[in-house]
């Protein structure tokens, strides 16, 4: 399973705005928790299995249109309109 790394960011559009990106970066780690700023706080997510054998965080909690940061998501992503 691909895992997060500290000090990488990683960045997934919004399922409702495909101009509207989630970019976070990884500031510290167990092997089931992952640390990240949210709104300017440090959090505290757990980490769950994801598709194709990727570790998946979801940075603002579970629901039905949440964005899911998965370990494969390390490119660096811009609106179209850029």
């Amino acid at each position: 399973m691909k895992s997060f790394e500290i000090g990488k960011t990683y960045s997934t559009r919004s399922i409702c705005d495909h101009n509207c990106i989630f970019s976070f970066t990884i500031l510290a780690r167990t092997a089931k928790t992952v640390k990240i700023e949210v709104h300017g706080k440090e959090v505290t997510r757990r980490i769950r299995p994801g598709y194709n054998g990727f570790e998946a965080f979801d940075p603002f909690g579970r629901y039905s249109m949440s964005p899911v940061i998965t370990a494969e998501d390390t490119r660096e992503l811009k609106p179209d309109w850029i």
